[in-house]
């Protein structure tokens, strides 16, 4: 049950984020520019010491000469009576910080030894940085023991090799061969932004020695057949050791020969040492098990469970098993929200876990025994946490700010901020207020949205409007900061921004976001359609007749439905990575699972349903000027969608542009990239818009 304390807040949520959401603003400030978006240090990962002293933690810069972003560590103790320090600046990337049980060591992972390993700093004694695994293979994440005998690696390996050396020897000599064909007999073929190689990502254990290097890895998920962790973006979360170190459970789906259109992840046991096979501990549910974790003492396992299968946007709830007896059972199953990573508190009692909720992304606090759930955060964004004994320190973020770091006592109140990283920067610039609003949408059911002003706002006047739609299409568009679709960027170059979290979202209870099913141009269409109108109607300083539509993925296909249902609403539109032909889209897509949820089956089963709402069937409705944009190595929409909306607008006379990324996925990830992105989008607003 949701106690009144967050019922109330609930309530108030659209009273709370009043326009005047930034301070009176000197004269001298200047607008935040897409240079000033990629070049910002970024904040993740903060990980608490065991006494609760220090905190850990990543942060990205970004090599703009090099096209890239260096990781480093960097540490500050968590009562912020000191400012933060780095552990690292040798050569390579830095991250994943892991503490011993002791709080002596530091583990993590870097590449300065040209590959990915294991490697440990001393935060007593001081010195250099040690190897602690030397590989013949890139380790993709880790998890330590809590014993510190024994450390979990996942690699990628031929499943037919024996031992690490016949993988790497493998890989040598595909290297060297000047045949460069490849063949398959099942899906994936590509997944993301990769080809498949028949490697398969595997969970090791290793020995950790006296000296602190790890020896003789053995392979505990030998067997399965199916990568550990989930690819490609699957992480250390989805395996743990018990509080004995004695036994690993970790996530896996079987591959077979439906991989692509299953969601069937399960939770595996098996002992730390390998001596057993690994057990399914999750086999009756046919969706989706991840996430486990152990409380304390180590009697009971915490996950994140779906119940439908083929839904990747099910609701996650969080269910426990006591070890001892077997049973198992919901926590908080009232709770209508889907839960992120979980965290237990040192007694076992509380839960602890973020979710989308209303706009925001929150971090709440469940009472193991009740399912009492509350709010430990206001309006904004939590991006990750760790839990002490006595307070938590998570990332947090809003439209106005990037990540930083602050402390919260375990049961709430006012947090203390410990970083302060581009404060240099950020103390240049104005930001644009923003403010969230509610509106009857489609049957008449609330709908959330928000309006940004543009940087150099002044009362009476009348500003261009960008109106973005967000991808997903079960995600949410909200009081957080963004690195490639952020509000900030759009109001630096004199544009108010208004967004909505149609039907579909998330964060606004499961069966809104379930009703998007077979509906993609039904709903959200009408949503947008009030959701702009509500806005014009309320906010004076917008003119609707300057104004452009954008956005990417689902967002992109919504902006090809707008152009056939919709064509008289904007002056000109922005696709990125989005679908134009559902019919194509279903036979080149990797992930099956999702079209045929999304649509009802497969399209030779179902074509009806496919058809239903396909932006291809209404081209001869287009006139509005596109920008399009795709990235040439995105397997999930892949790029013949981009170039079949270029190729109509163009057969059709309708100005148009094309801007194709060669080295880019279904995201733009390199700065200099990121700039030419915003580059040409600005122009292409401009010359429609006007500046």
């Amino acid at each position: 049950m949701i106690r009144p304390s967050l019922a109330g807040l609930a309530l108030a949520l659209v009273a709370t984020t009043a326009m005047s959401t930034t301070p009176s603003t000197p004269q001298g400030l200047r607008a935040f520019s897409a240079d000033d978006l990629v070049r910002l240090e970024r904040v993740s990962d903060p990980q608490l010491s065991p006494d609760g002293r220090y905190v850990a933690y990543t942060l990205r810069r970004t090599d703009w000469d090099n096209d890239k972003g260096v990781l480093d560590l960097w540490l500050v103790p968590s009562d912020g009576s000191a400012a933060p320090r780095p552990l690292t600046r040798a050569e390579g990337n830095h991250s994943e910080p892991r503490w011993s049980a002791d709080g002596r060591w530091l583990y993590f992972l870097s590449t300065r030894s040209g590959s990915a390993q294991i490697w440990r700093l001393d935060l007593v004694a001081g010195g250099d940085a040690s190897p602690v695994t030397e590989l013949p293979l890139a380790v993709n994440n880790y998890a330590l023991s809590p014993d510190g005998r024994r450390i979990a690696v996942s690699l990628d390996v031929f499943p037919d090799c024996a031992d690490l050396d016949c993988t790497k020897q493998r890989l040598e000599a595909r290297a060297k061969q000047k045949a460069s064909g490849m063949s398959f007999d099942k899906l994936f073929v590509r997944h993301w932004d990769s080809w498949k190689d028949g490697a398969r990502a595997q969970l090791f254990t290793l020995t950790l020695g006296d000296d602190g290097r790890a020896r003789d890895p053995v392979h505990v998920s030998r067997g399965i057949d199916g990568d550990v962790p989930t690819k490609p973006f699957g992480d250390a979360s989805e395996y743990t050791f018990s509080p004995d170190g004695k036994t690993l459970v970790f996530t896996a789906r079987i591959a077979g020969r439906s991989e692509a259109w299953s969601t069937n992840l399960d939770l595996w046991w098996v002992p730390a040492d390998g001596s057993q096979p690994p057990k399914n501990l999750t086999a009756p549910n046919e969706a989706v098990d991840i996430g486990p974790v152990f409380s304390p003492d180590g009697r009971y396992l915490a996950w994140r469970a779906m119940r439908r299968p083929g839904y990747e946007a099910d609701r996650l709830a969080i269910l426990l098993r006591d070890l001892k007896t077997g049973e198992t059972r919901e926590v908080a199953p009232d709770w209508d929200r889907s839960a992120g990573a979980l965290q237990f508190s040192a007694d076992g009692k509380t839960l602890y876990t973020s979710s989308d909720d209303l706009g925001n992304h929150r971090l709440f606090a469940i009472d193991v025994a009740t399912g009492a759930v509350s709010a430990l955060t206001g309006p904004g964004h939590v991006a990750g946490f760790s839990v002490g004994a006595d307070h938590i320190v998570y990332g947090f973020d809003t439209l106005t700010h990037p990540v930083h770091l602050y402390r919260i006592a375990r049961g709430g109140g006012e947090p203390e901020q410990l970083t302060r990283h581009n404060a240099e920067r950020l103390a240049q610039i104005r930001f644009g207020d923003y403010e969230q609003f509610a509106f009857p949408g489609w049957n008449d059911e609330t709908v959330y949205g928000y309006v940004v002003k543009p940087w150099n706002y002044r009362k009476g006047k009348k500003y261009p409007v960008v109106f973005i739609i967000h991808g997903g299409p079960q995600g949410s568009m909200g009081n957080d900061w963004h690195y490639r679709w952020n509000p900030a960027v759009y109001s630096g170059w004199g544009y108010a921004v208004v967004f909505i979290d149609f039907h579909g979202s998330t964060g606004y209870g499961q069966a809104f976001t379930d009703s998007i099913r077979g509906d993609w141009g039904g709903k959200p269409l009408v949503d947008l359609q009030k959701g702009w109108a509500h806005a014009l109607k309320t906010y004076d300083f917008l003119d609707g007749e300057r104004a452009a539509a954008l956005g990417a993925s689902y967002g992109g296909y919504m902006i090809n439905w707008i152009a056939g249902n919709w064509p008289d609403a904007f002056k000109a539109l922005v696709n990125h990575c989005g679908i134009f032909d559902n019919r194509s889209m279903y036979y080149t897509t990797e992930e099956l699972w999702f079209d045929e949820w999304e649509h009802g089956g497969p399209y030779f089963a179902s074509p009806e349903t496919h058809e239903k709402h396909n932006p291809a069937a209404h081209v001869t409705q287009w006139k509005t000027p596109m920008l399009v944009i795709h990235g040439a190595k995105d397997y999930r929409v892949p790029l013949d969608q981009g170039i079949a909306t270029f190729t109509a607008l163009q057969r059709r006379g309708i100005a148009s542009q094309l801007l194709v990324f060669p080295d880019e996925n279904h995201w733009v990830l390199k700065p200099q990239n990121s700039v030419q992105w915003h580059d040409t989008v600005r122009t292409w607003l401009q010359r429609w818009l006007g500046a």
